[in-house]
């Protein structure tokens, strides 16, 4: 899609004309240069600061951004809004927990945080093409994302994390739980769906093996692209279980159907961070935005916005850059 633009033409951007003509011209040019501003806008770096720059430069923590992001006043949030309460969609809005966090982090730092959807699995490459500045879609930190090797990058190529939130792995089965699950070790010789591209879809992965290893039957794992599709397969039977983020498997097991699809088996284990996904190098933005997180826990908006989404069992006390193990 290609906006149409009004262009002006500058001093710089003239063509050569005969000195009588542009003796002629002067007048004219005196006439109309008010218009042509008003036409045009002020296009100096002063100018395009103040009709395209930060909201608020008086923002606490706006000198601590780079110039980049003081100049063009957004920074661009990369999600997969099928994950409620962490994003989804609501109409033509993106809702949720990271939402609110951005938004609350886009006060402090005097910028707007301006997220834009997309597959789970493409968020991280999409980091370092530039096409998005953070990621922010309930990502589990670990050691293979800050190294890239998630990503086919050597280590020391792959992204930090600002740690926000804590998780622990949840499993969602259909309501009634008639293959009786209660624990990973008896998903063995079960159907299994979970999102590809998720540490979950790594920890169905591993339990499969550890259930051959045993002598017990491996898992059957289906990845499909979103986490909704998984549980739709949970809900028709196509699966057992999704494995899942606990504050969602909480979430999906108290609204959907009002209640009557689904429910929590058993107790979340292996809990551990989610961060702020930012490239390795762009370590201004993500310390910028580590310190926006601890004032916003400082001042209590953080709490209140993970009350509002009923996830406050997975508040932290104190922000961290790469924490995930």
């Amino acid at each position: 899609m290609t906006a149409s633009t009004t262009h002006c033409t500058t001093a710089a951007g003239k063509p050569r004309t005969s000195r009588t003509f542009r003796l002629a011209a002067v007048a004219a040019v005196a006439v109309t240069g008010s218009m042509l501003m008003t036409a045009c806008g002020d296009q100096t770096e002063a100018g395009q600061q103040k009709s395209g720059g930060a909201k608020s430069s008086s923002a606490p923590l706006f000198g601590k951004l780079p110039e980049k992001y003081q100049k063009s006043g957004v920074v661009k949030v990369g999600t997969d809004a099928a994950y409620a309460p962490m994003e989804s969609m609501d109409g033509t809005r993106i809702v949720g927990i990271d939402p609110d966090i951005a938004e609350a982090l886009g006060t402090k730092l005097g910028v707007k945080f301006s997220f834009e959807s997309g597959k789970f699995d493409g968020l991280i490459g999409s980091l370092y093409s530039g096409r998005y500045d953070l990621v922010m879609s309930g990502m589990t930190d670990n050691k293979d994302r800050q190294q890239g090797l998630d990503e086919g990058k050597k280590a020391g190529e792959g992204v930090d994390f600002v740690d926000y939130f804590q998780s622990g792995t949840a499993i969602l089965v259909k309501k009634g739980n008639p293959k009786g699950i209660k624990t990973l070790d008896d998903l063995c010789g079960k159907k299994v769906a979970v999102q590809l591209g998720t540490t979950y879809a790594d920890a169905a992965t591993a339990q499969s093996a550890k259930c051959e290893k045993a002598g017990k039957p491996k898992i059957a794992i289906e990845t499909p692209d979103t986490d909704a599709e998984a549980q739709v397969r949970v809900k028709s039977g196509g699966a057992d279980a999704d494995l899942n983020d606990f504050p969602v498997a909480v979430h999906v097991a108290k609204t959907a159907d009002n209640g009557n699809s689904f429910e929590v088996a058993g107790d979340p284990v292996d809990a551990g961070p989610f961060g702020i996904a930012v490239d390795k190098q762009n370590a201004q933005l993500r310390d910028a935005v580590k310190e926006a997180l601890d004032a916003i826990i400082a001042d209590g908006t953080y709490k209140k916005i993970l009350d509002k989404w009923g996830a406050s069992q997975s508040a932290i006390g104190k922000a961290a850059i790469n924490g995930g193990k």
